[in-house]
C-alpha cells in the first residue's frame, strides 16, 4: 500500500465511522464476492437508485416543504431546513446518477431497467400512514437506506482496487455525500418527531439487517447474498 492509498484509506474510514456506529450489521462477505463478479448489474441497479433517491427527495420537498398545501404542515424551521437539506440531496443525487451513467458507456453496458430489490419496498411498507408519524418514518428509512448505501461503497472499496481502480475511486468519492445525506436525514427525523425516536430507529435498523443478511433471489445493491 502506498503512502498516499494509506491516506486515503484513513480518511475514508473516518468519514464512514457515524456510519458503520449506527447500522445494526456490517455487509455479509457472501454479498461482496457476488457483486464483485456482478460489475454491470451492480451499477444498472446503482443507477436507478441514485434516479430513486432524487426523486424521493423532491417528493418531500412538495409534500411538507410548501406552506399550506397538503394536510400535514410542518413548522416554518423545519419547513426550511427540510427544503434546504432535501434540495442540495436532489442535486447530488442527480450529479451521482449522471456519473454511473458516464461509467456504464465507458464500460459498453447498454442503460436498461431491471428489477428492484425487495429492499425500500419492505422498509417503506412499515412506515406509518398517519401525521406526524408519517413523516418521521419516511426520514429515518431515508437515513437508513444513505447510510447503508455509505456501508455498502466503503465495503466493496478493498475488493475493487486492484482490478477496477476507476469504479474505486468513483465509490471513495461518494462516501463523504452519502455520510451526509444520512445525517441529514436523521437529522429531520429527530426534529420532526419532537422527541426521541430512537424506538423506530432500532425497529427500521432491526428489519434493514434482516434484509441485508437474509438470502435473495437475484443480487442487487441493497439486496442480501444471492441464493
Amino acid at each position: 500500500m502506498t503512502e498516499r492509498s494509506a491516506v486515503a484509506r484513513h480518511a475514508d474510514s473516518a468519514r464512514v465511522e457515524p456510519v458503520l456506529e449506527f447500522l445494526s450489521c456490517r455487509t455479509p462477505a457472501a454479498w461482496i464476492d457476488a457483486a464483485i463478479g456482478q460489475i454491470d448489474t451492480l451499477l444498472l441497479d446503482h443507477a436507478a437508485l441514485e434516479l430513486r433517491a432524487a426523486q424521493q427527495a423532491q417528493t418531500l420537498i412538495a409534500r411538507y416543504g410548501a406552506a399550506g398545501r397538503g394536510s400535514y404542515s410542518v413548522d416554518s424551521d423545519l419547513r426550511l431546513s427540510l427544503l434546504r437539506k432535501l434540495s442540495r440531496l436532489a442535486r447530488e443525487e442527480l450529479r451521482h446518477y449522471e456519473q454511473v451513467i458516464e461509467l456504464l458507456v465507458a464500460r459498453n453496458i447498454d442503460y436498461a431497467t431491471i428489477s428492484a430489490s425487495r429492499y425500500a419496498r419492505e422498509l417503506h411498507f412499515e412506515i406509518r400512514g398517519t401525521e406526524p408519524e408519517r413523516l418521521v418514518d419516511t426520514l429515518i428509512v431515508g437515513a437508513i437506506i444513505e447510510s447503508r448505501s455509505c456501508e455498502r461503497f466503503f465495503s466493496l472499496l478493498p475488493s475493487l482496487e486492484a482490478d477496477e481502480p476507476r469504479l474505486a475511486k468513483f465509490y471513495g468519492s461518494l462516501l463523504r455525500s452519502e455520510a451526509r445525506h444520512f445525517e441529514d436525514y436523521l437529522g429531520l427525523a429527530r426534529r420532526a418527531a419532537n422527541a426521541d425516536c430512537g424506538d423506530r430507529v432500532s425497529y427500521f435498523l432491526a428489519l434493514e439487517a434482516k434484509l441485508v443478511c437474509d438470502p435473495d433471489s437475484e443480487l442487487r445493491f441493497h439486496s442480501g447474498p444471492p441464493r
